[in-house]
């Protein structure tokens, strides 16, 4: 249960910075509510993250809760964004998902 829940404390990271992408390309009222996405999904974001680390390493919790918000804010940005998807970028994208598989496979 402990990694569904950092799952979604990870797809809440990269939901709030993909509003604040999203809050700096809006205008009028519409930033207010990027904003307000931004702190309704990083609350969450933190408060299963610190539900997690309750019983899981600090150490295991932390590095993959960060890879995928790294993971996925890098996908949201060249998908939504149109950030520039070079070999390197998306190669050292994928050693670092191998790394996230890597810590769940050595957990306990």
């Amino acid at each position: 249960m402990n990694w569904i829940l950092l799952a979604i404390a990870g797809f809440c990271e990269v939901a709030f910075a993909s509003c604040l992408g999203k809050a700096r390309e809006a205008t009028g009222s519409a930033v207010y509510l990027w904003y307000l996405a931004f702190f309704i999904t990083m609350s969450i974001s933190m408060l299963l993250l610190m539900k997690v680390t309750q019983t899981m390493p600090i150490g295991t919790a932390y590095a993959v809760w960060t890879g995928i918000g790294a993971v996925g804010t890098v996908v949201v940005g060249i998908l939504v964004f149109k950030d520039p998807a070079t070999f390197w970028r998306l190669f050292f994208l994928s050693t670092l998902v191998i790394s996230l598989v890597g810590l769940k496979l050595v957990s306990e």
